[in-house]
């Protein structure tokens, strides 16, 4: 079964996107697709990052845990809100602090916002960074509008069915993705 860490965006008080994180993990563990673990970055509270973890003398040790956690998932869903067209700092941040960490992983995207347009301004700029960096971003994407009506605080669905059909084809993609990397590196071996 493949692992999943699932990286909840926002350290804002107040957020709403985490809910969209809880929902991920809750439908991947029920449907027993993978093993999850959301990696919540305002539990870490990360300080702004002066060089890449790969150039660091001596890196902190939740800057390590976080790099362990990308490197052993097989795949990585970012949920993400926008903030005024953008992703937040917090996001930019951790993406920039790893580099070849993101080769090949495949990252699939979430973006959630309080509007009617479920934060997909922010996709085509959070893709490119990660194309930058040679992740393999899925193409599926998974916009939430009016997170705050759709999901409740322990990411819940208020149109279950519905939400569920579209993580599914989602999450498959993400999954496909997963199983065809390890093809292609049991064949590069």
């Amino acid at each position: 079964m493949p692992h999943i860490a699932l990286i909840s965006s926002s350290v804002r008080t107040g957020r709403k996107s985490h809910r969209v994180a809880l929902y991920m993990k809750k439908y991947l563990e029920e449907h027993q697709l993978a093993s999850t673990e959301i990696v919540d970055l305002k539990a870490y509270d990360f300080p702004v990052f002066h060089e890449r973890y790969s150039r660091l003398e001596s890196p902190s040790e939740p800057m390590t845990e976080f790099r362990d956690k990308i490197l052993e998932a097989d795949g990585v869903i970012i949920v993400t809100p926008e903030y005024n067209g953008g992703y937040p700092a917090s996001l930019k941040n951790v993406v920039d602090l790893l580099y070849d960490e993101w080769h090949r992983k495949p990252v699939a995207i979430s973006t959630v916002s309080g509007g009617a347009f479920g934060g997909t301004q922010v996709i085509t700029s959070l893709q490119f960074s990660l194309w930058k960096m040679r992740a393999w971003t899925v193409p599926a994407m998974f916009p939430v509008p009016k997170v705050q009506d759709n999901y409740d605080e322990a990411g819940n669905a208020a149109d279950k069915e519905a939400t569920d059909k579209r993580a599914d084809h989602f999450l498959r993609e993400l999954l496909w993705c997963i199983e065809a990397k390890k093809k292609m590196d049991a064949t590069a071996d």
